[in-house]
């Protein structure tokens, strides 16, 4: 269990590769000092919500928590950049503990490949053929087969990414909940998707792969010609994110549902 640092002095910043990242990367760093990551409290990740996602990961088994800036484009993940007070910000800010989705795909020759992810885990069909795939929860087939460009098991945080872009359902991070969310479903047509007690075990089989062939990404690794993807929550593995106060990411997600 994530245990808060008492007060913050030690930072490490951590930058992705704009111009604007690692201008103030050096900014920061001039300012506040720069730790290793291995000896600093927090991390802050300067960049946009893709290299939120790359920083995340690298540290996952660190317990260090993550502070984001945007100095990228979307910027979801990160609060906003400002270069003052920001030892009373991070000392200030909300906590929030996500869970990653472990994912295991098994490729046509038989091998075996893990990858954890932060946001989903999607299976994306390889060339103009709809995919076709049988879905099963918990050892139960619950969709004998859906034509489709795919389907994807997103986490609470990641629900307003490729999920939301994909018309699948926004969820509250306490809710314990995922998505199982299909891309551009063919048949059964009216069928949009589920959402799954966090526990819940997810085993995705590809249906003629010879012909119709599926690769499955985990974030950002990808495995070509699957022909079955299991996956589900990984309760042993944690990451810490901060944000300012009044800003948590669970209220950033709350109000992704009155936007318009």
């Amino acid at each position: 269990m994530f245990k808060a640092e008492p007060h913050v002095t030690r930072l490490a910043f951590l930058a992705s590769d704009r111009h604007e990242a690692q201008e103030a990367r050096s900014l920061l760093a001039s300012r506040y000092g720069d730790a290793s990551p291995a000896d600093a409290q927090v991390i802050v990740a300067l960049g946009g919500d893709g290299f939120m996602l790359e920083v995340l990961h690298a540290h996952m088994g660190s317990g260090k928590p993550i502070y984001g800036m945007n100095r990228g484009s979307v910027g979801f993940l990160m609060n906003e950049y400002s270069e003052d007070d920001l030892l009373e910000r991070i000392n200030a800010a909300e906590h929030a503990v996500i869970h990653p989705l472990s994912m295991q795909a098994v490729d046509v020759h038989g091998a075996k490949h893990m990858a954890l992810a932060i946001n989903e885990v999607s299976l994306l069909r390889q060339t103009r053929q709809t995919a076709k795939l049988r879905i099963s929860i918990d050892g139960k087939v619950r969709l004998s087969e859906l034509s489709c460009d795919g389907a994807l098991v997103a986490t609470p945080a990641g629900s307003t990414a490729y999920n939301l872009s994909a018309h699948g359902p926004i969820i509250p991070l306490e809710a314990k909940v995922l998505a199982l969310t299909p891309i551009s479903a063919f048949r059964p047509r009216r069928w949009r998707g589920a959402l799954l007690a966090h526990t819940a075990k997810v085993s995705i089989e590809v249906l003629e792969g010879d012909k119709r062939p599926v690769s499955a990404v985990a974030d950002n690794f990808e495995v070509r010609d699957v022909v079955q993807v299991d996956v589900a929550e990984d309760r042993e593995k944690s990451m810490v994110m901060l944000f300012d106060a009044g800003r948590s990411l669970e209220e950033r997600v709350l109000a992704e549902q009155f936007s318009v």
